[in-house]
């Protein structure tokens, strides 16, 4: 996807639902997040082994949300994202919102993402959502992680 594609999806949406949002401190997965948040962004935990993250409801899948979602970030490995793409395409068909599906820095699945596109998703894979928002919004090198 190219950087001019990336930049709009980070400018224009802001409600996001990460799955594999962790617990731990040290993680990539909470510290994306968390930075996210920092920037104005509404994040939505998704994670089914724990109730809260960060002071938030942590639902067991995307389509279990109640509230809108414009993203769904991933932060599983390549493996899993066939059912949650399949989740995503769910809640697609009930509610009509989720707009995008980003892969993490590592994580690609070019079945997957061929389906979410036919469903109408754009779709962002093996890149940090962090690092893109570093370095094509404020214009300057990451060093978060």
């Amino acid at each position: 996807m190219r950087d001019e594609e990336i930049k709009q999806i980070l400018t224009t949406y802001q409600r996001i639902a990460v799955v594999g949002m962790s617990r731990d401190l040290t993680k990539p997965a909470r510290k994306v997040p968390k930075f996210l948040m920092s920037k104005k962004y509404h994040i939505i935990p998704v994670n089914p082994f724990t109730d809260e993250i960060l002071g938030m409801k942590s639902y067991p899948s995307v389509s279990q949300i109640p509230e809108s979602v414009e993203i769904v970030e991933i932060f599983r490995p390549s493996e899993a994202v066939p059912a949650i793409v399949e989740d995503v395409l769910r809640r697609v068909k009930e509610k009509g919102d989720v707009k995008v599906i980003w892969m993490q820095e590592g994580i690609e699945h070019p079945e997957s993402a061929e389906r979410a596109k036919q469903a109408g998703l754009k779709v962002v894979q093996n890149r940090c959502m962090y690092k893109e928002y570093v370095r094509l919004i404020e214009e300057r090198v990451p060093d978060l992680l």
